[in-house]
């Protein structure tokens, strides 16, 4: 079966990370969804959620720890497959695909305003705080409590070996926020002058674990250890239903020419590098998790996963299962 080139661009945009972000990855894969149902040459609804589940295959496929993924596909198919399900004509499936996409979408938009809002009141005035990556959610609490006047000053981590943290370090200096980079290690280093540690995420596990970028669990225990705050803002599109069922989230490892060049690996056969992507935060390092349906301890993600994804818990343990079914 064909594809539109574009959704084929946006999938290996996603597994090279040309698009990066659990956000712009989740956003990313809905248009992917609005271009198939757009340019689709089904001729019957069969042949259509044939293609409808190829395309979340594809998408599914680029990157495995990527929880806002999965989850954004989900959002769409269950819509479609409900519709498919009740005997609605193609077109009708076609628009219904377009529509969740694009709720999907604005749902996504409206989740950072009001994660931004949230985490904005944690803020104090003359606060120091410190961020990892280049996540939405919190440059969306950081940009807001500016806004709302407070005097803040932020340390950023360059993010090693992708330097994900000048992403940040641009974006808030744009603003006028007073950013200082630092290197990764240099973390323990500069807690003493740290108010609050707050991130994003990347997954959210039913026990209140985080996975986020690598380095993030070591940034939370310098903080647990100085006892500086630390917070997660989150959307709840990236609180990982399957781990209610024990599933545990597969830890993205990349190339090693992330790290080193060719010639370093040719010349030292026998040195293994490793690039892990992510890595896991324990809930009891966690102070708050802030989602746009409030703000959480840690222990209380299984509510928040109750409530968004208690349909599909009892029907698929995995969300490649979901797009397989057909029936």
């Amino acid at each position: 079966m064909k594809y539109s080139n574009e959704i084929l661009r946006i999938a290996d945009d996603i597994r090279t990370m040309r698009i990066r972000g659990a956000t712009e990855i989740a956003r990313s894969a809905a248009k992917a969804f609005i271009i198939f149902a757009e340019s689709s040459t089904a001729r019957n609804v069969d042949d259509y959620m044939d293609g409808l589940n190829e395309v979340s295959k594809i998408l599914l496929n680029t990157r495995p720890t990527a929880v806002s993924l999965p989850n954004s596909i989900r959002f769409i198919t269950y819509r479609v497959m409900e519709a498919y399900r009740k005997g609605i004509e193609l077109k009708i499936l076609k628009d219904i695909t377009i529509t969740s996409a694009n709720l999907f979408i604005e749902n996504s938009l409206k989740a950072l305003d009001v994660i931004g809002e949230l985490g904005a009141r944690r803020i104090k005035d003359g606060d120091v705080l410190l961020t990892h990556c280049n996540s939405s959610a919190a440059i969306s609490v950081i940009k807001t409590a500016y806004k709302h006047g407070k005097k803040i000053e932020v340390y950023v981590t360059e993010t090693r070996p992708r330097f994900q943290g000048y992403l940040t370090a641009k974006t808030l200096s744009s603003i006028g926020v007073k950013v200082t980079l630092i290197i990764d290690s240099a973390v323990r280093h500069f807690m003493k002058d740290i108010d609050k540690v707050i991130v994003g995420a990347d997954a959210v596990a039913a026990n209140g674990a985080v996975v986020n970028k690598i380095g993030t669990s070591l940034i939370a225990l310098a903080a647990h250890e100085a006892r500086v705050r630390f917070f997660v803002a989150a959307e709840t599109y990236k609180f990982s239903p399957e781990t209610i069922l024990g599933e545990l989230i597969e830890i993205e490892e990349r190339s090693p020419l992330e790290v080193v060049d060719n010639s370093f690996l040719r010349e030292n056969i026998n040195v293994k590098v490793k690039n892990p992507v992510f890595d896991v935060t324990p809930p009891e390092y966690i102070d708050l998790l802030i989602t746009e349906k409030g703000v959480i301890p840690p222990q209380a993600s299984i509510l928040i996963l109750r409530e968004e994804f208690g349909w599909i818990i009892g029907e698929t343990v995995t969300s490649r299962k979901i797009v397989e079914e057909d029936d």
